[in-house]
């Protein structure tokens, strides 16, 4: 996923959001009870600590939403790794504008950043294996595509944006198959059924890239599964030795299907789960507990009008 037309108008709803719970009808009152009307001045976004940049344009588009006048200019590129102290971006122009927009501004690289930096201590986890790092949908409601963006800053991979794009067949669409309160379902048959769904109802141009992936929590459904040929298995919450055991069977049964792990994977027990030959890990955290990266916005310069 990469900053966009479509990706823009997103986050334009989104800060129109934070502006209006910021300043409210009334404005930023603190700034016009202190700040002359045509005071201007030049300030820079600083990194408090390093990491991986994200959000400047999301940055940028919440500046411009304040206050058109205010002259944004980034200092690196999203994606790229900073140092505490490094200006990443400046402002300069109407001092009220600015302060109006700090705090919107600050907290979407924040959160980013923040997100951007831990799926980079992911990527490199994994350095020298096969294996991929995938987010999930566990985002914040309203922010997916940004912090689905801020994972592939990081380095990481996107799993599906949301239930429209892609089948993923999960434990409860399992047992309920199980429970036969319809017409019931085995984890093959279900395989099967999705299949049938998209050749029968969604048209061809969405059809053609729409992939079919179900979990398994047991070697036993793995080999189950594997004759319906999904494009994708999750594996969830298996051992490194049962991995490695999926691996090898998927190799020599059905070498094109890919692996997924995930659950309970962390940065202390990545790496053994990585070199089992997984294609890919899915990582809940990249985006429901990121710690946030800390910004600050300090002054150059203030001129009053």
């Amino acid at each position: 996923m990469h900053w966009d037309a479509s990706l823009r108008r997103e986050v334009i709803a989104l800060v129109r959001l934070a502006i209006r719970e910021d300043l409210g009808r009334l404005g930023d009152q603190t700034s016009k009870a202190l700040i002359p009307a045509k005071a201007r001045g030049a300030a820079e976004v600083v990194a408090r600590q390093a990491g991986i940049v994200a959000g400047l344009p999301a940055a940028e588009t919440a500046v411009h939403l304040v206050d058109r006048s205010v002259v944004w200019t980034a200092c690196v590129e999203d994606g790229r790794a900073i140092q505490a102290g490094q200006c990443v971006a400046r402002l300069e122009g109407p001092v009220r504008g600015i302060l109006a927009a700090e705090r919107v501004l600050l907290n979407l690289l924040a959160r980013l950043s923040g997100i951007a930096t831990l799926a980079r201590r992911y990527v490199d986890a994994v350095a020298g294996t096969r294996a991929r790092i995938y987010d999930t949908r566990k985002t914040t409601p309203g922010w997916r595509r940004l912090e689905k963006y801020a994972v592939r800053m990081g380095g990481g991979c996107n799993h599906r944006t949301g239930l429209y794009d892609a089948i993923l067949i999960k434990d409860n669409h399992l047992a309920f198959g199980r429970q036969g309160a319809t017409k019931g379902f085995s984890p093959a048959e279900a395989v099967r059924l999705a299949r049938r769904w998209i050749q029968r109802r969604v048209a061809p141009e969405i059809a053609a890239r729409m992939i079919v992936e179900i979990e398994v929590d047991t070697l036993a459904q793995f080999d189950e599964v594997l004759s319906a040929a999904p494009d994708l298995v999750l594996l969830d919450n298996m051992t490194p030795d049962q991995l490695r055991e999926a691996v090898k069977r998927r190799d020599a049964a059905a070498p094109g299907i890919e692996l997924e792990a995930s659950g309970g994977i962390h940065l202390e027990n990545i790496g053994p789960i990585a070199q089992t030959g997984v294609d890919r890990i899915s990582i809940g955290a990249l985006t429901h507990s990121p710690p946030a990266l800390d910004f600050g916005l300090d002054w150059a310069r203030c001129l009053k009008g």
